[in-house]
């Protein structure tokens, strides 16, 4: 605890999610450390507090949970058994390892949610290039291969036409070490994400279901609520909060899904943390998803998620050049005063996710087309008629 009796979260990771944490524990009066592994990460440039190491140093990790009252993270990629170390000294860590296993391990993931009963594509572990001819043979070319750990943004997934790329894959992934998966190729219609935040003892509150707009594996936008048909969106919702059980979650925790061309709901994926779907909840919730995570991991009351407007857009900002964001801000604050932008401090790389704007209104339509603009005029791809 702080000298005025308020309690210290440590964050193991210093990207824009931690970054986001900090900024919403300031009105609550939270001390906040960040375990960053440079002092030029987004959230190390804001937080009041950080230490620098990194996230699979076992020794950084035990001695940077020894400074805070709870530790949690703003990734996945941590060493599992030094936070096995910090609970068994009496340190807390939420979520705990039990729960970061599923979003760690995709195959993990697959098995216990397939055994709880939650719709998951239909899989096997590979154990060589001829077990993916024999899943392909029952279900037919394509078939998507995953790595079992590791991966994210389209990082990790590959499309198989055919046993020739499936051969040459196997071959490339044991000569690094990477265990794969396979799975059905599903015919998405759309997809979705689910948001629960969830505390200790099992209470819960949950965010409207959202749809996810995505690009070659990465996500641009998010319109929430999902303008899709209610019995949709309310299977997702059970879907969501199912998963916020099994996995024992104690923080957010954001489920991914597809909805099927042929009327399936699916898991995808899984995040055990506050994530880029949630973003629209810092202006379009009553309570934005990083403000129920750190009450949820101090086992706070949990507030409400109810939107604020009935359409919310957020609009992820993407890098296109090397450029800075700054001399396009004054102008896109000019041209489009109804948005929210929120930049992350970081350098600009093609394709490499550097803020967001957020959109409130009444049309969804408009609403969408007002954040879409938006940010391509903050990330230069607005050309002259201001169209992408």
């Amino acid at each position: 605890m702080g000298p005025d009796g308020f309690p210290t979260v440590g964050i193991v990771g210093g990207g824009q999610l931690a970054r986001m944490m900090v900024q919403a524990a300031i009105p609550l009066g939270i001390h906040v450390r960040v375990l960053a592994e440079r002092p030029e990460d987004s959230a190390a440039r804001v937080a009041p507090a950080v230490d620098l190491g990194a996230p699979d140093d076992p020794e950084a990790l035990v001695a940077f949970a020894g400074r805070c009252d709870v530790v949690t993270l703003d990734h996945e990629l941590v060493d599992l058994e030094a936070l096995e170390t910090i609970i068994a000294a009496g340190g807390v860590v939420r979520p705990g390892p039990s729960t970061l296993e599923f979003a760690k391990d995709k195959l993990h993931q697959r098995i216990r949610f397939a055994a709880a009963g939650l719709p998951v594509p239909e899989y096997e572990p590979v154990a060589d290039a001829s077990s993916i001819e024999r899943f392909a043979a029952r279900l037919g070319w394509p078939v998507v291969a995953k790595a079992q750990r590791g991966g994210y943004d389209g990082r990790g997934v590959w499309v198989l036409a055919d046993a020739a790329s499936a051969h040459g894959l196997v071959e490339a992934c044991a000569s690094r070490g990477v265990s794969l998966l396979v799975e059905e190729f599903v015919p998405i219609a759309n997809e979705l994400a689910v948001l629960v935040a969830r505390r200790p003892g099992g209470e819960r509150v949950t965010y409207p279901v959202v749809e996810t707009v995505q690009r070659d594996g990465i996500c641009h936008e998010v319109i929430a609520p999902a303008p899709l048909d209610e019995a949709v969106t309310e299977e997702a919702r059970r879907i969501g909060e199912r998963v916020a059980e099994v996995t024992e979650a104690v923080g957010v925790i954001a489920t991914e899904l597809f909805w099927t061309q042929d009327g399936r709901v699916l898991v995808n994926e899984v995040a055990t943390r506050p994530h880029n779907s949630g973003h629209f909840s810092i202006d379009g919730a009553a309570t934005s998803q990083f403000e129920n995570h750190l009450r949820a991991v101090l086992d706070w009351p949990l507030g409400p998620t109810d939107l604020r407007a009935p359409a919310v857009v957020m609009a992820n900002l993407l890098g296109a050049d090397s450029e800075s964001l700054a001399p396009r801000l004054a102008e896109t604050l000019r041209e489009e005063p109804r948005v929210h932008p929120y930049l992350y401090g970081k350098g600009v790389r093609p394709g490499r996710k550097v803020g967001h704007v957020n959109a409130l209104g009444d049309d969804p339509h408009e609403t969408r087309e007002r954040a879409v603009r938006a940010a391509a005029r903050l990330t230069g791809r607005l050309v002259p008629g201001g169209t992408q």
